[in-house]
């Protein structure tokens, strides 16, 4: 014990993991953001495997991918755990910040900033992994959102030049993909330590928002456990997933070879990018759909700006917010769903009032919050 605290290295990775005080009421939500960062590790372990046998020539890709399943030595397991461990990546991503929205981590606002800074680039990651394997979907989904560059004023036309390397999406767009989706990770890698290290510089928050220094305990043998059980449930939940049911989750367009003269009856991307795609399609003008596509994201930063004025830190406290985030969750789906429709009627109506709402409904939890402060201190 006195080793551990006595060398510089083993005493960071002590009061990093073993010795960290943390509030005695949290539970198994809590777990999220752990496992969010041990599947991060995964992806990037076999992401470096599969680059190995990957080929990033726009001849080549589609059928490298191919070679990894059939001809490498379990090839076709890393291919599975990687294209459906970017889908649990981000439900862990996404109940982590809903669990957040509910008990108030966004008091630690650095923590937050740097949480959503994350989450955009997260989600820059999985599209550009997305477009890889140059089938039918991938590269349609490259034209249609690299297109939307240019909306961008005075620069969008050099912007989307400079992302397809040339006058379309082809092998040069599919060069710089590749690289930036190999170095991405690692960025999201040190920001993560750096999220961590906000984190236990501020002490995570607890189901109550409450100060929580005189009632702490370490965070070592007591959570360190509810991590690993709850990873090991998921991971096992997930390898049945992978194993008997491992191409679910792709679209079928996907196993065809990228064919410019045919365009796909409906494109879409994954299930996780679809209630930003919604969004991004709602909205009548290229410029304000790709300004709603960003601030889809970047509004929690503005949220957590906002709320950080309540009173109390947990919407337990705040009934009213809970039904405002009980509506921001339906509304959540509500788009989801929508992205993997045609743009038709009465889905097209419901898209854009989904939108309307769904960006109205982080102000109206302000209003919430504010105006229950109000009956609370008053009473």
């Amino acid at each position: 014990m006195l080793v551990r605290k006595k060398d510089f290295l083993l005493a960071f990775m002590n009061g990093f993991i073993i010795d960290l005080p943390a509030a005695s009421n949290l539970y198994f939500l809590w777990n999220f953001g752990s496992m969010a960062g041990i599947i991060l590790f995964f992806q990037i372990l076999t992401g470096f495997f599969l680059s190995f046998h990957y080929n990033n020539n726009a001849l080549l890709a589609f059928s490298s991918i191919i070679h990894i399943i059939r001809d490498v030595n379990m090839g076709w397991f890393f291919r599975v755990f990687h294209a459906n461990g970017s889908s649990l990546f981000f439900l862990f991503i996404y109940v982590h910040i809903c669990r957040s929205m509910v008990y108030g981590s966004y008091c630690n606002f650095k923590t937050w900033c740097i949480g959503v800074i994350m989450m955009l680039l997260t989600m820059g990651t999985g599209f550009l992994g997305y477009v890889l394997p140059w089938g039918q979907m991938s590269f349609w989904g490259a034209t249609v959102i690299t297109n939307m560059v240019s909306a961008v004023p005075y620069l969008g036309n050099f912007l989307v030049m400079w992302v397809w390397g040339g006058f379309s999406v082809d092998n040069p767009t599919l060069n710089r993909f590749f690289s930036f989706h190999f170095i991405f990770p690692f960025v999201i890698l040190a920001l993560t330590l750096i999220h961590l290290i906000y984190l236990h510089e501020w002490g995570s928050n607890n189901p109550l928002g409450l100060d929580s220094s005189s009632d702490k305990i370490y965070f070592h043998i007591y959570f360190s456990v509810k991590d690993i059980f709850g990873f090991v449930m998921y991971f096992f939940l997930f390898l049945y997933v992978i194993l008997v049911y491992p191409y679910s989750m792709m679209d079928p367009e996907n196993f065809i070879y990228a064919n410019a003269l045919v365009t796909p009856e409906h494109i879409q991307p994954e299930w996780y990018f679809l209630f930003a795609y919604t969004i991004l399609r709602s909205v009548p003008s290229k410029l304000g759909g790709v300004i709603g596509l960003v601030m889809s994201v970047l509004i929690l930063m503005f949220y957590g700006f906002l709320m950080n004025s309540s009173m109390f830190k947990s919407f337990n406290f705040y009934f009213l917010s809970k039904f405002g985030l009980s509506l921001l969750l339906l509304l959540f789906f509500i788009l989801t769903w929508i992205g993997m429709v045609s743009v038709d009627y009465p889905y097209e109506k419901v898209g854009i009032m989904s939108t309307i709402f769904y960006f109205e409904t982080f102000f109206l939890l302000y209003v919430l919050s504010f105006f229950q402060d109000l009956m609370l201190f008053n009473f």
